[in-house]
Order: structure tokens, then sequence, then C-alpha cells
């Protein structure tokens, strides 16, 4: 792997990781990035999914501790078992659309016009459920504001809402997170469940990504992957880290503004022909 190509792989796992978790899409970003940097095809397309097991090893980092009680009480410990069969749930709606209409949505959505859209439609309803959040929390807390508060009925309505992400543009954290706080969780538990969400939306995406381009691989692609997966695990890092710090004390809403002002430049480059967004 020579060095232009490494730099390349090395600014794409930056951006995946710094992207992956914030509400604002990382496939988009990642579609402006290869465009720019000339980094595109068929086998980036698998190398763009991969690289997102370094951003779920970042999320497994942080939060190792729960995860190894988690895995640890399962045979015993009933909010352990509680917790899995949570994530569990909220992963499967995504999933089954996903295997049922992934040829579907990539023959028709993978477009600017569709993506656009869904990038400013997405940060209008950040801001209004941001404004329906504060308006409902003058007069009565979120009833989610702990992940042990979770019901059975709450993880399948965040997975409901997650699967709005296979959208292209919508982005998987921000359908999640938005989600939760629209169906009373807070801010910051909302974000948390996102987190262990992605662990098996992600990696199952990785893993069949993989199955899927088996034929197209070789050993030769080992070195390019695994630099794109170590940048996006160390950027992911800071960013979570940063992410629960921001969450405590501030809105979404700065984010929603990013998407509006992101679509809008999607529509513009698309029409001017800048970006090649069909890539």
């Amino acid at each position: 792997m020579d060095l232009s190509l490494a730099l390349k792989v090395i600014i794409m796992g930056i951006v995946e990781g710094l992207t992956e978790f914030l509400p604002i899409s990382s496939t988009g970003h990642l579609i402006l990035a290869g465009s720019l940097l000339d980094f595109t095809g068929e086998k980036v397309k698998v190398f763009e999914i991969v690289i997102q097991a370094g951003a779920i090893f970042a999320v497994c980092w942080e939060y190792r501790q729960r995860i190894i009680n988690v895995v640890g009480g399962l045979g015993s410990d009933i909010k352990a078992q509680r917790f899995a069969l949570h994530v569990i749930v909220a992963f499967l709606p995504a999933a089954i659309l996903g295997l049922m209409f992934s040829k579907y949505i990539k023959a028709y959505l993978f477009k600017p016009v569709p993506v656009a859209m869904a990038f400013i439609l997405g940060g209008i309803f950040i801001l209004w459920t941001e404004r329906r959040h504060q308006l409902n929390s003058q007069h009565r807390a979120p009833h989610i504001d702990n992940l042990d508060d979770m019901r059975l009925v709450d993880a399948l309505k965040i997975g409901l809402a997650q699967a709005f992400a296979l959208i292209p543009g919508t982005s998987r954290s921000g359908a999640s997170i938005i989600g939760g706080m629209w169906f009373g969780m807070s801010r910051k538990a909302a974000t948390e469940f996102s987190f262990f969400l992605a662990i098996p939306t992600l990696l199952g995406a990785t893993v069949y990504s993989l199955y899927k381009a088996r034929n197209e691989l070789s050993s030769a692609d080992i070195p390019m992957f695994g630099l794109g997966t170590i940048a996006a695990f160390i950027s992911a890092f800071f960013c979570v880290r940063w992410l629960l710090r921001y969450v405590s004390s501030h809105s979404f809403n700065a984010f929603a503004w990013y998407r509006i002002a992101f679509g809008c430049m999607i529509l513009i480059t698309a029409y001017t022909g800048v970006i090649n967004w069909a890539e």
C-alpha cells in the first residue's frame, strides 16, 4: 500500500469514526470524502461498511465494564438478561427490513435528491423533537432517565425508529437517539442506548458485507481495511467521550442546522456536477 492510498484510507477512517455516532449521517460524509479524495468504487463501498467495526470497538472499549457485566450475568442476572433482550429487540426491525429491501433502497434512494431531503427533513425533525422535549421537561421529567428503566415496548419503538436509517442520509445514530427522546427517554439515556444498539447493527452489517464481497476481496486488501478500521477506532473513541459530555448540557439543535446546511450543499453540488453523489 503506497503512501497516497494510506493517507486516503486514514482520512476515510477518521471521517467514519467522527460521524458514526453523531446524528449527521456517516454515509453522506463518506461519500463526500471519497469523492473529494477520488477514492470510489465497489471495493471502497465494502471498505466504508467494514471500517464501521472500528467505531464499534471504540464503544465496546468505552463501555467494556458494562458489557462484561451483561455478558457475565446472562445466566443469572435479571437486569442483564432484560438489557440484552432490549438490545436484540431494538436491533431486529432494521435487520429484517434491511434484508428485505436493501436492493430497492440502493436502486431508488441512493441518489442526490432523496439523500439531501433525508438530511434536511431529519434536521427539521430534530429541531421539532428538541422543542417538544424542552416543553415537556418543563412539566415533567423524562420517564426513562436510566437504561434500566426501559421496557420491552420502549426498545421496540427505538428499533422501529432506527429502521428509518435505512433511508440514506437519515443517520442511524440520529434515528435511534431522536427516536428515543421522542418516546420519553432523556437525551443521555437515548444516546447511550444508541451506542449499545450500534454494536449488533454495525457488526452485523460488517459481517454481511464481507460475506457478500468474499469473492472480490483478497489478502492484499487486509492492510487497507485494517488501517481504516484502526483510524475509525481512534477517532470514534474521542468522539464518543466528547458526545457523552456534550449531551449532558447541550441540545442537538446545532447538528440539526448542520444537517439542513449539508442537505442544501448536496443539492447544489449535485446540480452543478461538482460531486458525483451517485458513487
